[in-house]
């Protein structure tokens, strides 16, 4: 296999990972402001997640990383084209993770309600942007030799938007899933209620998503020319109604593996139907970003394969103890006696 169609396939397991990893905490900040009632279960939301979001994050990091180093005029190419939205996304993550530090600095409570809201923004505008970005990758960017022919507000059309929908959907179930199974009490309950309604309204965006996908991309050109690969959206209609079987049955932790199988299937669905495609030209197919005319060099490319192979087992094995150590369901009698938690 050429390391082109290795880079990409990683390149789609590394974003594909980040949104499985961080989309239920973009979803347990979203859902702070409504499963909580009061200042100590406020905290428990953010407890439940406060041990593991920066963690989640390195595979964000990871992801630009190895779209830089793997294929660097499409990084070049997409970080101009997209400057706005990812310029926004960066400024609601450092706002996010300042609002976790300083929330408890202070006894105020209009000191806590602002940094609240600013975990809800910082938690929204992520979810909702990163579905806009790939939404328009997906459709394709009006690109040409002259460069890119649009702004932040071409980027919101319809379909960018539906897809920025869907990733929102996604994400608020995958959080209530996760604040069903790690917290303890009222805000368990109440999560719980979310994401049993939260998951039509999820049925219902991922339809219209198919649907509009029709009519708006290319996508579905390679699943036609192989339909070997609709295994790939099988496997997301699988798990989504997996999700709704394990939630009747009261087996919320199945269901959070359910939902992360979910994120995981609908991003390959996308990649599966981009592939060779990484940024496609929606005014002329010879101007697309692919992952051969815009990689780098064979022997980079060894190279990365090589170090990925060592460090990446090494950091999914770190997560993995992470996840074990703090593994216990957060209370509001833990966040009350506890002086170092948020």
């Amino acid at each position: 296999m050429e390391f082109q169609i290795i880079w990409f396939i990683l390149w789609g397991v590394l974003w594909a990972a980040y949104f499985a990893l961080d989309g239920y905490d973009f979803g347990a900040g979203m859902l702070q402001r409504f499963v909580a009632r009061n200042d100590a279960e406020r905290r428990v939301v953010i407890n439940s997640i406060g041990s593991f979001w920066d963690g989640n994050e390195v595979w964000l990091v990871t992801a630009g990383g190895a779209t830089f180093a793997a294929f660097p005029t499409t990084y070049a190419l997409m970080f101009s084209y997209l400057y706005s939205a990812l310029f926004l996304i960066l400024l609601a993550l450092i706002f996010r993770g300042v609002a976790f530090e300083f929330r408890g600095k202070a006894e105020s409570a209009g000191w806590r309600r602002g940094w609240d809201a600013a975990i809800f923004l910082g938690s929204f505008l992520p979810a909702l942007l990163f579905g806009v970005a790939f939404g328009n990758i997906f459709r394709g960017l009006p690109m040409d030799a002259e460069g890119y022919h649009g702004t932040l507000l071409t980027l919101l059309n319809p379909y960018g938007l539906l897809t920025g929908a869907l990733f929102l959907a996604l994400f608020v179930e995958h959080g209530a899933l996760w604040l069903s199974v790690k917290t303890a009490g009222p805000v368990s309950e109440r999560a719980q209620k979310v994401a049993a309604k939260g998951w039509y309204v999820l049925l219902g965006v991922a339809v219209v998503f198919l649907g509009a996908t029709a009519f708006a991309t290319d996508l579905y050109a390679n699943y036609l020319a192989g339909p070997a690969w609709f295994v790939v959206p099988l496997v997301a209609v699988l798990s989504l109604l997996a999700i709704k079987v394990f939630t009747s049955m009261g087996r919320h932790l199945a269901a959070f593996f359910a939902s992360g199988a979910t994120i995981l299937a609908v991003v390959f669905t996308g990649l599966v139907g981009l592939y060779p495609n990484l940024i496609p030209s929606s005014i002329d197919p010879a101007y697309s970003l692919t992952a051969f005319n815009s990689s780098s060099s064979g022997y980079t490319l060894k190279v990365m394969t090589v170090v990925a192979v060592i460090f990446v087992p090494i950091v999914v094995a770190y997560q993995i103890w992470m996840y074990r150590i703090f593994r216990r369901k957060v209370s509001a009698e833990d966040v009350l006696k506890d002086t170092e938690a948020y």
